[in-house]
């Protein structure tokens, strides 16, 4: 079930407004978490989940991942009663599916709201051409968040975790102001990992799961779920490395199995060299290295998966002569838990993924990959309750 939030209205033009363009604001008044890097454009900044060096490096169909801002927040401090957001939204739509309607939550002192648009653009895609697609180009929005508590305090506005967007302005009432937040005190968690982490199936941008997870163990997310895109790849395990993490958590398999990327003799020594390159950077820091959840199809044959004429998501067989070293998801997760076994790293766990999300769960799995928006909530709470989570959650920077 949905957590309750407080739905917004749109009154933007109601009052005088004092706005800030956020091509300026942000790195200035206005932090943006989880963004590495930015799009810089003549009427926005749009922001990017891995660092510029790493633009040579990105393939283009993660490129499309990591512009849609999973897990970032915009951060700041002000004293108004209302908080607008004007941005372009550019959603995709696969023919002949409707457009989702974009939405975004603003979070502050323990509570959330709710905001939506449908305006933007639309990049309609055919699954006979995948290289191919439409932009529908459509308007800028603003949505607004109002009967916020009157006083200064911190907001964080969780931005579209399934759309690319332009940010362009943030707004309050005439009169109020938009300051440079305190420092976060709280532990911060970096998480990698693939759609399932990505959560483009979630209802609302805070629901997805490692959101719903920091929240009730009071960490600062930094999210690196790519839908399709998590492959080991060793920019990914620099930038953790690199970035201010207190702990990591890596949840890999089930995209390595889905493009048939790797054969077992590659992905043991890629899985070891993906940990080495985080270790040389973080000796000490903890990491929970996690397996896949249940995937019916796959959990007792290899990859690849494709989406049938009823849209589940199933492997193929044939050609076995030529399929030595493949793997299933139960050969995955063995693999995975005898890496954290020879590695004798003190500060390394593993977790299988079906305590996250398991045959059980079946039910909420709807394409047979993907859990629905009441799924990733629940393994937002599963996640939440390791006893390597509370303890980082409750132990000062």
């Amino acid at each position: 079930m949905q957590p309750d939030v407080k739905l917004t209205s749109d009154n933007g033009s109601l009052t005088p407004l004092n706005t800030v363009d956020l091509r300026d604001a942000i790195g200035n008044t206005v932090d943006a978490v989880g963004a590495f890097d930015f799009d810089h454009r003549k009427t926005g900044i749009a922001p990017r989940r891995l660092p510029a060096w790493t633009r040579a490096q990105v393939p283009p169909a993660m490129d499309a991942m990591l512009r849609m801002p999973s897990g970032v927040r915009l951060r700041f401090s002000t004293n108004a009663g209302r908080v607008g957001l004007h941005f372009l939204a550019s959603a995709i739509a696969p023919s002949p599916e409707l457009r989702r309607s974009i939405n975004l939550n603003l979070e502050c002192e323990g509570e959330l709201w709710s905001a939506s648009s449908n305006a933007g653009n639309t990049i309609v895609t055919d699954p006979g051409e995948p290289d191919g697609y439409q932009l529908v180009r459509g308007d800028s929005d603003t949505v607004w968040f109002d009967d916020l508590p009157l006083r200064d305090k911190i907001c964080e506005i969780w931005l579209p975790h399934n759309a690319f967007v332009e940010l362009r302005e943030l707004a309050v009432d005439d009169g109020k102001h938009i300051q440079s937040p305190a420092d976060d005190e709280r532990k911060r968690w970096i998480h990698y990992g693939s759609s399932i982490s990505h959560c483009m199936e979630a209802e609302q941008p805070a629901f997805i799961w490692p959101a719903v997870a920091a929240r009730e163990a009071r960490l600062a997310l930094i999210n690196l779920g790519f839908g399709g895109q998590c492959h080991l790849d060793q920019f990914v395990a620099r930038t953790i490395g690199d970035a201010d993490a207190d702990v990591i958590s890596v949840k890999v398999g089930i995209n390595i199995i889905n493009m048939d990327s790797m054969r077992e003799r590659v992905f043991v020594p890629a899985l070891h060299g993906f940990l080495d390159t985080i270790r040389e950077r973080k000796p000490n820091t903890p990491i929970v290295l996690i397996s896949p959840i249940f995937c019916p199809s796959a959990e007792h044959h290899p990859g690849p998966t494709l989406p049938n004429a009823e849209g589940k998501f199933v492997t193929f067989t044939g050609h076995s002569e030529l399929r030595n070293g493949c793997m299933s998801l139960s050969r995955v997760r063995k693999l995975i838990e005898e890496t954290v076994d020879r590695r004798n790293d003190d500060n390394l766990d593993y977790l299988n993924g079906l305590d996250l999300f398991g045959q059980a769960d079946r039910d909420d799995l709807p394409d047979d990959l993907h859990p629905n928006p009441d799924a990733y909530i629940r393994m937002g709470h599963r996640f939440a309750a390791l006893k390597l989570m509370s303890h980082a959650s409750q132990t000062p920077r």
